[in-house]
């Protein structure tokens, strides 16, 4: 029998029409099912075992690269699982079955079930460790940002870019202790600073149009799983973005040294990240400023989604009405 020889780059666009959605469609309608009752770790796990379900029926031999660990100590998607029907191209997955969980615990806006896959070997692959970010949105000179420079000056050269005083430009912050002299070296510019208790995949997301969204730069330090998600999402719509691994014990360096981390100081940029050709996804568990949640309805539940491609820049945002409800309560 012969086979036909189909570039990956039409392999992950007919992944990315076909098949990708309906990843993070699961996992956000199986998280949405426990909003608001308080069990961050159950919801978690509905959603990665709806991802899970979701990426073992692709035509695609992949491996996850960015995930909840390192090893199979719990029954997350972990860092090295292979996934995929073993048929399809090698490619690499960055998961996030569930970015905030406790807002979906509390029934708080901005949960989304997200993930990103490339071609095999383009992804960053990195210790589930801390990492420091800074990133804005495309229409910048390059160099707008650097991740060694002190906040204030962050701040004065994007409104020098922007054409504004300091005082027009809002910063992303997540409301952690850790970040109280970020915040106090912003607000001393004159700039406004928004505070998130979680998400911080969409919180990048969102310096892509500040226009609509009022963000203008994302500074902090959260998740490397989170860090390369939102590299992703920013490697098909356009920004800046400069990231740190967090190695601050031999342990963690060590760790990192096995998945190919040369200098533990190395600052990434968008391309360091994520090389070829990437396909990012998320969709709305609870309503927020990026998606709308899951809506149960009598006989529909409606999902929506974002579908990201780099190679030609495409954002499709899908609304999506699910009839075969024994479907999502079978699978």
């Amino acid at each position: 029998m012969s086979t036909i020889s189909v570039p990956p780059q039409q392999l992950l666009e007919r992944i990315l029409t076909l098949e990708i959605v309906r990843v993070t469609e699961r996992a956000a309608v199986s998280a949405a099912r426990l909003r608001g009752r308080g069990d961050e770790k159950a919801a978690d796990q509905a959603a990665v075992d709806a991802m899970r379900r979701e990426l073992n029926k692709l035509p695609i031999e992949g491996t996850v690269v960015i995930g909840e660990g390192e090893r199979d100590e719990a029954p997350m998607l972990f860092i090295g699982e292979t996934v995929g029907i073993k048929t399809g191209p090698q490619v690499d997955i960055a998961v996030d079955p569930l970015e905030g969980t406790t807002l979906c615990a509390k029934n708080m806006p901005g949960a989304i079930a997200t993930m990103a896959m490339a071609e095999g070997g383009t992804l960053l692959n990195a210790p589930d460790v801390y990492m420091e970010k800074i990133a804005v949105g495309p229409g910048y000179p390059a160099g707008v940002i650097d991740l060694d420079a002190p906040p204030e000056d962050n701040i004065r050269k994007l409104a020098k870019a922007k054409g504004v005083a300091p005082e027009a430009i809002t910063a992303l912050v997540l409301d952690r202790p850790r970040h109280a002299a970020i915040i106090a070296a912003v607000r001393a510019t004159g700039a406004a600073v928004r505070l998130i208790t979680d998400g911080d995949v969409a919180g990048v997301i969102h310096t892509a149009d500040p226009d609509n969204t009022g963000v203008d730069i994302y500074i902090g330090t959260g998740g490397a799983p989170e860090g390369v998600l939102a590299a992703s999402a920013l490697r098909c719509i356009g920004g800046q973005m400069q990231c740190r691994l967090i190695l601050d014990t031999e342990e963690k360096r060590e760790r990192a040294a096995k998945m190919g981390v040369a200098d533990p100081r190395k600052i990434y940029g968008i391309e360091d990240m994520v090389k070829g050709d990437c396909l990012f996804a998320a969709t709305g568990v609870t309503d927020g400023s990026l998606l709308r949640g899951v809506k149960f309805r009598k006989d529909v539940i409606e999902t929506e989604t974002v579908v990201m491609r780099s190679v030609t820049g495409t954002v499709r945002m899908i609304r999506a009405e699910h009839r075969q409800l024994e479907k999502f309560h079978l699978d």
